[in-house]
């Protein structure tokens, strides 16, 4: 499985940090494979991996500038292009929640736990002196946050057997699949010179991020949640919503059922959208919890009645809610 892209809606711009921390990491391998011939050079590499590598028994003797390095560092290409590519679909998201500074030093703390977690492991089997790196630990970190912040997104992915698909799977699905993988691989011994406790560490690092995230935005986000009232004098950009009026909603029937299909802007997945009929009115109120505050009516035909909310799917900033005839 590789993902490809994923559907959560950026609400901040452009995740700056995240395209820095890409370039960074191909930089750094652009001046490895100089130094090394491509790695064909075995005494360059070495020299490299362990000057710069975070080698386990030196980091438990203080040598924290190596664990920043070999964030930085990988073995080969499909080691790089593997690693920036869940980089790329996952954290961009984590850095419009968190805000671009909070990001950054988040990722680094993801990455230096993830090698604290290798480095107990490789000590205690006898592989003190291995040096690791990669940016894995701390990517893995990305992606255990985003499990908790975005369990609904779907993550588009190629999926190569004897066939080559895409199919949009669940986040919910995608992210613990992959990190059972992690779990089981390490579980056996199949290390292949990955370090998987490092994978480990750094998403229960990640999951917790997650979690804290969840009890309290206010204080982990790094953009500031404004209400209604303090949006006029803000001096940052206005919301979506405010800049440019919503279309009214569009009522479509169905046998069996109506659909309401709303434009709400900027918001995480469906998990921040309710909406209740109510039917003394004839009316679906649809209101958001998330980032973006919205109270939108929908208004039903007069001949709608006795209906129940069926679902709710959002997508690219449009909503979809299916309410269905009893």
């Amino acid at each position: 499985m590789f993902p490809i892209h994923d559907d959560t809606e950026r609400i901040h711009g452009r995740p700056y940090v995240n395209y820095s921390l890409i370039a960074i990491n191909a930089v750094v391998f652009i001046v490895e494979v100089w130094r090394t011939g491509f790695f064909a050079n075995q005494q360059a590499t070495a020299i490299i991996f362990n000057t710069y590598g975070a080698i386990p028994k030196f980091v438990f003797e203080g040598d924290l500038p190596s664990i920043l390095t070999s964030m930085f560092m990988h073995g080969g290409v499909a080691h790089l292009v593997g690693n920036m590519v869940f980089l790329y679909v996952f954290g961009d998201n984590m850095e419009d929640r968190f805000g671009h500074v909070k990001y950054f030093f988040i990722y680094i703390a993801w990455g230096t736990i993830a090698t604290f977690a290798n480095s107990i492991y490789a000590v205690n089997a006898g592989q003190e002196a291995v040096p690791a790196i990669g940016a894995s630990g701390a990517i893995s970190g990305v992606l255990g946050s985003y499990l908790i912040i975005f369990p609904k997104a779907k993550i588009f992915t190629i999926i190569i057997a004897f066939f080559i698909t895409t199919v949009r799977i669940p986040a919910l699905a995608f992210i613990p699949f992959w990190f059972i993988l992690q779990i089981i691989f390490a579980a056996i011994g199949e290390s292949g010179g990955v370090a998987y406790l490092a994978h480990i560490g750094g998403f229960i690092a990640g999951l917790l991020t997650g979690y804290l995230w969840k009890l309290n935005p206010q204080k982990m986000i790094g953009f500031p949640i404004l209400k209604r009232t303090d949006m006029r004098s803000h001096k940052e950009r206005p919301r979506l919503e405010d800049a440019a009026p919503l279309s009214a909603p569009e009522v479509i029937e169905g046998p069996g059922f109506y659909e309401v299909i709303a434009e709400l802007r900027g918001l995480s997945d469906a998990s921040d959208i309710r909406a209740n009929y109510e039917s003394e009115t004839g009316n679906v109120r649809i209101v958001s919890t998330g980032p973006r505050k919205y109270d939108v009516l929908a208004k039903l035909p007069e001949a709608a009645a006795n209906l129940t909310v069926e679902y709710i799917h959002y997508l690219n900033g449009i909503v979809r809610i299916r309410l269905a005839k009893r």
